[in-house]
């Protein structure tokens, strides 16, 4: 059997596009160039590398101007990880977040900075907040919310013991799949993963594996890696962790919701970074207490009103005092340089007996 002679029409295509590659090259590196000029300007000057409101203003700039048929929800990935290569060529920014490798919090670093960066893999949340606080790396990642299960109630309650604060974040589809050595249900003793990550699959997990063990560990990496060293052993994660660990996909997306999403927040050390400047569309997260008395949650929500300062998230926590006293988590919508959020802050603040802003930062509101 002979080849084909070539398509001379695809041949000419394809000569055009390895030619508008060498044109891209060729302006990547020019940016490169420029990204190096900024990077000294920021040394003499004292200022910090990374600004997320800056990144985020680049991003919804190019989506307005784009005109396809590039998607638009394909420019962000595109020019982060071009931004991120940039970033690397002034300084390393260290990373740090749940491992090991192949964790859906590992994505959610490499979504929000490229994979140009230190990737810092921890054992725990609380590892992360601690190699942060630490300097150990300039940033960490870490789950908060989860569309199934709610909040991570762990890194929560970390926020109020530590001095880090929120400068960005990001969401990530969660797709739980089943790995395993071999390409079988047959034998499984056990499945292993992140409590969430149990939590997330029950349904399937009763109606498919119901008289196997569910064996919770660190993290759904720390499951794939423990499952490709036993042949009795399952275990739930995502694809990458599949490929890192050489695992078979015995079934794919397990979770009971099949849209499920997981909120990262990205944090670090208010001494090494300041806070994000307005973008346009931000958010500002707290953490309040009001007195146990009656009427006492309904005074701290109206300096909210009065200002007309929308709510975008209310969660409560246990203060674990013994009083039945509560925290409460809240997100509400805009920038404390505002004048509006600005007198909302400052009017709920003289009704709550705690009060701590988290961090202020833009969010992607395509």
């Amino acid at each position: 059997m002979t080849d084909s002679p070539p398509n001379p029409e695809l041949q000419a295509l394809r000569q055009q596009i390895d030619a508008v590659d060498r044109e891209l090259l060729a302006l990547l590196n020019r940016r490169a160039s420029l990204a190096l000029t900024v990077g000294e300007i920021k040394k003499r000057e004292g200022s910090v590398v990374f600004r997320p409101e800056r990144e985020a203003q680049v991003i919804d700039g190019l989506k307005a101007a784009n005109t396809g048929p590039l998607a638009a929800d394909s420019v962000a990935p595109i020019w982060r990880e071009i931004m991120s290569a940039c970033r690397s060529l002034e300084t390393p920014t260290r990373v740090a977040y749940l491992g090991p490798a192949g964790t859906f919090s590992e994505g959610a670093a490499l979504g929000y900075f490229g994979s140009s960066i230190t990737r810092v893999p921890c054992a725990s949340i609380d590892e992360v907040f601690r190699t942060t606080t630490a300097g150990a790396a300039d940033f960490g990642v870490v789950p908060v919310e989860n569309s199934t299960e709610g909040v991570v109630a762990r890194s929560l309650d970390l926020f109020l013991h530590t001095p880090l604060f929120i400068i960005g974040e990001t969401s990530l589809f969660v797709r739980h799949n089943l790995l395993r050595r071999s390409d079988s249900l047959e034998g499984i003793s056990a499945v292993l993963a992140h409590p969430q990550a149990l939590a997330q699959c029950h349904s399937w997990l009763s109606n498919h594996l119901p008289n196997a063990e569910r064996r919770p560990v660190a993290s759904n990496a720390e499951g794939a890696r423990l499952a490709g060293l036993d042949p009795t052993l399952a275990a739930i994660a995502s694809d990458r962790a599949a490929s890192e660990y050489g695992l078979h996909v015995v079934a794919p997306a397990i979770q009971d919701d099949p849209h499920n999403r997981t909120r990262f927040a990205i944090v670090t050390h208010p001494q090494r970074h300041p806070v994000p400047q307005a973008s346009g569309h931000d958010c500002t997260s707290l953490v309040v207490s009001v007195a146990n008395r009656p009427g006492a949650v309904h005074d701290m929500l109206v300096p909210l009103k009065t200002h007309s300062v929308s709510m975008s998230r209310f969660e409560s926590r246990p203060a674990r005092s013994g009083q039945w006293e509560y925290y409460f988590y809240i997100d509400l919508q805009g920038h404390p340089a505002e004048p509006h959020v600005a007198a909302a802050l400052a009017a709920l603040r003289e009704v709550c007996a705690f009060f701590k802003v988290l961090g202020t930062y833009p969010i992607d509101v395509h």
